[in-house]
C-alpha cells in the first residue's frame, strides 16, 4: 500500500468545486429568467384563456420551478462537498508534515484517575487521540476515546484488525464519509437528552380521544372561521376556539419537556442520517463491518430514512419558536400533531436508536484507525497471544516523525520480571517508556502499532511518570506519587494470577520517589522493586539511580539492567537512543549546566 499524494488530491477537489461554482452561478441567471418568463406566461394564459387554464398553468409552473430550484441547490451542496474533500486532504497533507492540530484533541476525555492516559499523552494537544482522530461526530470521538482507554478482548481485537485492514485501502469511501460529517454540530449532551426522551412513556398516543381530536380540530377550526365570519360578532367567535385552547393547555408542560429534550438534536440527526446513508450504500467483507452494517436497518427500513424522519418531525415541532405558531396551534393543534408523530416514531423504532448510534460511532472509530493504517502501511498488526512475553521488532514512538524516530527491539517477560533502565539526562528513557506504553495501548485497541512486528498477551498498562500536586486536595507531588504507586501495586497484586484472555497489569515507572532526598529515594526504590517482584509484577523502571543496578545480581533473573547512553564527542553530546544491556556509565548534567552559563568548579 502506498501513501497517497494528498496535495494532488487537494488540487483535484478544489478544481471540481470551482467548476461546480461556476455552473451554479450560470444557472442562477437562468433560474431568474425562468422565474420571470414563467410569471409572464402565467399572466398571458390567465388573461388569454379561461380561469381553469390559468389555475392549471400556475400549478404546473410552480411544480416545475420547485424541481429546478431543488436540483440547483443540490449543485451548491455538491460544491460544498468537494470543498470539504479538499479540506480533508489538506489536513492529511499537514499530517504528513507532522502537523495534526486541525483535528479535535479529545482533551475532554482525559481522566486523571486512568491507569495511563496522562503519562502516555492519550488525549490533549499533540496526543495519540489527536493523531488518530478522523471521527466527525461527538459519538464517534467518544467511541475512539473509549477504545484507547479500555483494552479490548482478544476476539474484539481480532475483529477490529480485520475491519481496519479492509477500510485502510478504501480512501475514497473514508474521505467522503469524513467530508459529509465536517459540518456536523453535535454534542453528547444533546444525544443524552434524546436518549432520555426515548425511555419516557407516551402521553398522547395512549389516549384515543387525542387521536380523534387531532383529526377533528383542524376541520372544526375551518368551520368555526366560516361561522365567525358570516354569523357571529368577533367577541362570540373567539369562544369557538376555546376547545383547542383547553386541549393545548392540558398538555403544555409535557410538550415543553419533550421539546426541550429533542429540539437541539434536529440538525445533528440530519447529518447523522447522511453519514449512515453513506454506510448503508457500501458492501463490506469483514465480519465486524458486516455486523455493524446489518445493525443499520429495522424490518427492512434503513436507519438513515428513520433518522431523517425523526429530524423532520423535530424541525416541524420547532415551529413553536415562530412568532405565528400560536395561530398554527389554535387552528390545527400544531405542536400536539408533531409530538403525537414523535411518539409514533418512538413506538416504531423502540430500542433501535442507541444501536444505530453505536454502529455509526464504531464505523467512525474504525475509519480513523483505517486511515492511520493507510498512512503508515509499514506499521504492523500485533498478535495477541497466550504467552507470557511482549516481543517487538523495531518498536518506535508513534507520535514522532518517521524521519526522527529511533526504534528498538524489545523482549519483556510478563510473569514477574522488571527491566531496569538507567541513563543520563535527555538520553531518551522517558520517551522509550512512552513508546512501549503507547504501542501497548494501540495494540489493545485493535489498531496497528509502530513496529515491524509485535506480539503480546492481554495487558493493562499502569504508569507513574508525571505525578503533580493536587492543590484542591492539599496534596504534595510526593504524596501524589505514593498514592499512584499504591494504586499500581494493588493492580499488580490483583492480576498476578490472571491468564489470557484476562488482563494482566504491566507497569511503566519513571524516576520513582523523586520528591524526597537521595538516601530515602534509594532505600524506598529498592523496597518497591523487591515488593513488585514478590507480587510477580512485570514492567519497566527508568532511573538515574545507578546503584539500583546492583539488584540484578540478587534477583535470580527477575531483574535485567538496560541502559540508554549519551556520548560526549568533541565536547558535544551525541544521542543514539538505542537500548543496550548493562548499567549506564555516562553523565551529562554538568556539561548541560555549563552550556546554560552555570559555572561549575572542577
Amino acid at each position: 500500500m502506498t501513501r497517497p499524494k494528498y496535495t494532488e488530491r487537494v488540487a483535484q477537489f478544489e478544481s471540481a468545486a470551482e467548476a461546480l461554482s461556476q455552473r451554479y452561478n450560470r444557472l442562477s441567471i437562468i433560474r431568474l429568467l425562468i422565474f420571470l418568463g414563467g410569471i409572464a406566461a402565467v399572466v398571458l394564459l390567465w388573461n388569454g384563456a379561461n380561469a381553469l387554464v390559468g389555475v392549471v398553468s400556475i400549478i404546473v409552473f410552480l411544480a416545475g420551478f420547485y424541481r429546478f430550484v431543488t436540483w440547483h441547490q443540490r449543485l451548491k451542496a455538491e460544491e460544498q462537498h468537494q470543498r470539504n474533500l479538499a479540506k480533508v486532504n489538506d489536513w492529511e497533507a499537514a499530517v504528513e508534515q507532522h502537523d495534526f492540530s486541525n483535528y479535535d484533541d479529545g482533551a475532554r476525555f482525559l481522566d486523571h484517575g486512568h491507569p495511563n492516559a496522562i503519562d502516555l499523552d492519550l488525549y490533549g494537544p499533540f496526543s495519540m487521540f489527536q493523531y488518530l482522530n478522523r471521527a466527525v461526530t461527538a459519538l464517534g470521538q467518544q467511541m475512539l476515546a473509549r477504545w484507547l482507554a479500555e483494552p479490548a478482548t482478544p476476539e474484539a481485537i481480532q475483529q477490529r484488525q480485520a475491519a481496519i485492514q479492509e477500510l485502510g485501502p478504501m480512501l475514497e469511501w473514508r474521505q467522503h464519509f469524513q467530508a459529509y460529517g465536517l459540518e456536523t454540530e453535535d454534542n453528547l449532551e444533546q444525544i443524552s437528552l434524546l436518549h432520555r426522551w426515548m425511555k419516557e412513556p407516551p402521553f398522547l398516543t395512549d389516549k384515543t380521544w387525542v387521536a380523534a381530536a387531532l383529526y377533528i380540530m383542524p376541520l372544526w377550526s375551518v368551520a368555526a372561521a366560516v361561522i365567525w365570519a358570516l354569523y357571529l360578532p368577533w367577541y362570540l367567535g373567539i369562544l369557538l376556539y376555546l376547545p383547542a385552547l383547553l386541549i393545548l393547555r392540558r398538555f403544555v408542560e409535557r410538550v415543553n419537556e419533550t421539546h426541550q429534550k429533542t429540539t437541539h438534536a434536529e440538525l445533528a440527526l440530519r447529518h447523522y442520517a447522511q453519514l449512515i446513508q453513506h454506510i448503508e450504500g457500501q458492501k463490506f467483507q469483514s465480519p465486524l463491518l458486516r455486523q455493524l452494517h446489518d445493525e443499520l436497518s429495522t424490518e427492512g427500513q434503513p436507519a438513515s430514512a428513520m433518522i431523517r424522519r425523526l429530524s423532520y418531525i423535530i424541525r416541524q415541532l420547532n415551529v413553536r419558536y415562530n412568532a405565528f405558531s400560536f395561530i398554527f396551534n389554535i387552528f390545527g393543534l400544531w405542536e400536539l400533531q408533531y409530538v403525537y408523530r414523535l411518539e409514533q416514531w418512538k413506538a416504531a423504532v423502540q430500542g433501535h436508536l442507541p444501536r444505530w448510534f453505536e454502529a455509526m460511532a464504531s464505523f467512525e472509530a474504525l475509519s480513523s484507525l483505517g486511515n492511520i493504517h493507510h498512512n503508515n502501511p509499514e506499521w504492523a498488526f500485533p498478535a495477541i497471544t497466550n504467552g507470557a512475553v511482549v516481543e517487538a521488532e523495531e518498536l518506535g514512538h508513534p507520535l514522532l516523525h518517521r524521519d526522527k524516530r529511533v526504534c528498538n527491539d524489545i523482549h519483556l517477560p510478563t510473569n514477574g520480571h522488571i527491566k531496569l533502565i538507567t541513563g543520563s539526562n535527555m538520553a531518551g528513557k522517558s520517551t522509550f517508556l512512552r513508546t512501549v506504553g503507547l504501542n501497548m495501548a494501540l495494540a489493545m485497541a485493535g489498531a496497528p502499532v509502530c513496529a515491524r512486528s509485535m506480539a503480546l498477551p492481554p495487558l493493562q498498562v499502569y504508569t507513574s511518570m508525571r505525578t503533580q500536586d493536587a492543590l484542591q486536595e492539599s496534596t504534595s507531588s510526593f504524596y501524589a506519587e505514593l498514592k499512584r504507586l499504591k494504586f499500581i501495586i494493588e493492580a499488580v497484586e490483583d492480576t498476578a494470577d490472571h491468564q489470557p484472555p484476562k488482563l494482566q497489569a504491566f507497569f511503566l515507572l519513571d524516576e520513582i520517589l523523586k520528591g524526597t532526598n537521595s538516601n530515602d529515594r534509594h532505600t524506598g526504590s529498592k523496597a518497591l522493586i523487591r515488593q513488585l517482584i514478590r507480587s510477580r509484577g512485570s514492567g519497566i523502571i527508568a532511573t538515574h539511580d545507578l546503584e539500583l543496578g546492583q539488584l540484578e545480581a540478587e534477583a535470580n533473573g527477575t531483574i535485567e539492567n538496560l541502559r540508554i547512553e549519551v556520548e560526549i564527542q568533541d565536547g558535544k553530546l551525541h544521542f543514539d537512543y538505542k537500548l543496550k544491556k548493562g548499567v549506564s556509565q555516562s553523565f551529562n548534567a554538568t556539561l548541560l549546566m555549563k552550556r546554560m552559563g552555570i559555572k561549575i568548579e572542577e
